[in-house]
């Protein structure tokens, strides 16, 4: 339960390094196997998982990463008090938004295909919550601040799930090519914190 909460954050991060990135370039997800094959695998912690359901675990997590970086965002428009945070800001709403379009065409693709729940997990919610009760220096500090956290996790879930064989290649792809882009979001997000 544990692997697999650790695992949705870092898909999270993923989909939060999708985000505003021009020179990033994404593939859709194909799952190499056929509808009646045997897709079990054993996972990093020995037991054996099927890549559906990492593949969902992995889909979901980016999901709620995108909503929580677009809702926040979103937030930061109305409520931050530097131009700086509100460009970060529209970029992620920007990058983020075309990521959840990206991760439903490569869910979709999956053999079965995969529906992307966007539900925040609780501590998402719990930093939204907070977010907006604060505005001007203290949102733009806390804000700066969830961002690292955010792209942080987001990156080593993209890290860890690139190489997890108990997920599809196609995701594994996905994950690949969204690790710079993630990296560079998370770049920008700490010289916010500064």
């Amino acid at each position: 339960m544990h692997a697999v909460r650790w695992t949705m954050l870092g898909i999270a991060a993923v989909a939060l390094a999708g985000c505003g990135s021009k020179t990033e370039t994404h593939t859709s997800d194909t799952v190499g196997t056929t509808g009646n094959a045997d897709t079990s695998v054993a996972a990093p912690d020995g037991s054996v998982a099927t890549r559906a359901s990492a593949g969902k675990s992995f889909a979901d997590a980016a999901a709620a990463s995108d909503a929580f970086e677009v809702a926040s965002s979103r937030l930061a428009q109305q409520q931050a008090g530097g131009a700086a945070i509100k460009k970060f800001a529209d970029a992620m709403i920007k990058a983020h938004t075309e990521s959840t379009t990206k991760l439903k065409t490569a869910a979709a693709a999956a053999s079965p295909a995969i529906t992307p729940d966007a539900t925040l997990t609780a501590a998402q919610q719990q930093k939204l919550d907070a977010l907006k009760a604060l505005n001007g220096a203290a949102f733009d500090t806390t804000y700066a601040s969830a961002q690292v956290e955010a792209h942080q996790q987001t990156l080593d879930a993209l890290k860890a799930n690139a190489s997890n064989p108990a997920v599809n290649q196609p995701l594994r792809d996905f994950a690949t090519q969204l690790i710079p882009t993630v990296t560079a979001h998370l770049n920008m997000a700490k010289s916010l914190a500064k």
